[in-house]
């Protein structure tokens, strides 16, 4: 009996040592793991981010001053109250600068049209890769082609799209492609889309150069590339464009 007694006595004793010893180990000090530079620039919001490039707003001037056709003609598309029409068959316009990572805002709306004519556009990074602007509100087609689609590539995981009329605002945040000094593909683009507020693409890693026909890839090493407005023969119109480089 009193060598279980004892035992029972060595146990708690091990018990309350041990307590003892776990309250006096040293503990880390809280501001190891605390980092305070680089400290992160201010950015204010009034209609957009002040870090964020105005591609289009207002100011006729700053169509000229951000956009060009594909041929390096002056813009044709009309231009009123702001918004931006596509002249049909005038060919595609693409901007002045170029782009790598970016996050990217743009409204367009299609014009109301009671014939079974689907008006289409798109916006294509790096003048490779498309993702779909469609009116295809209400209109059965491909779903891999879409709005809010990578085209061909990646149907979007909802149809968050109003009706023809309506303007449709996108949010894009895009990573562009990385390349060896070789030339080889090193890491996919990937891009991020949201449709009036609604993501409709997350991550979704790019297979290659967009494509009507054919399986996309990546057969050129490309760096930074202009944006661009597509022009498929529909008097589409665009809104409040801007770009903020990530």
């Amino acid at each position: 009996m009193k060598s279980i007694v004892f035992n029972k006595f060595g146990l708690v004793s091990l018990s309350l040592l041990s307590s003892m010893g776990y309250a006096l180990e040293e503990k880390p000090n809280p501001k190891l793991t605390e980092v305070w530079e680089p400290v992160p620039p201010k950015v204010t919001f009034d209609g957009i981010p002040s870090d964020a490039i105005a591609l289009l707003n207002d100011d006729e001037k700053g169509v000229d001053e951000n956009w060009q056709h594909v041929n390096g003609d002056t813009v044709k598309w009309s231009f009123e109250r702001g918004e931006l029409t596509v002249l049909p068959k005038s060919s595609s316009l693409h901007t002045k600068a170029s782009f790598c990572d970016m996050q990217l805002h743009l409204e367009w709306k299609a014009p109301k049209n009671p014939s079974s004519h689907i008006a289409n556009s798109g916006i294509i990074f790096q003048k490779r890769y498309e993702v779909q602007i469609l009116e295809t509100y209400g209109n059965p087609f491909y779903v891999n082609g879409i709005a809010g689609s990578v085209y061909k590539q990646s149907p979007p995981f909802v149809d968050a799209l109003m009706p023809a009329g309506q303007w449709q605002e996108y949010d894009i945040v895009y990573k562009a492609p990385r390349f060896t000094e070789e030339g080889e593909l090193a890491t996919p683009a990937h891009i991020t889309v949201f449709i009036n507020g609604v993501v409709v693409q997350h991550n979704f890693e790019v297979k290659g150069t967009t494509l009507y026909r054919g399986e996309p890839s990546y057969p050129v090493a490309h760096g930074c590339e202009p944006l661009v407005l597509q022009d498929h023969g529909d008097p589409i119109s665009f809104r409040n464009i801007w770009v903020r480089h990530l």
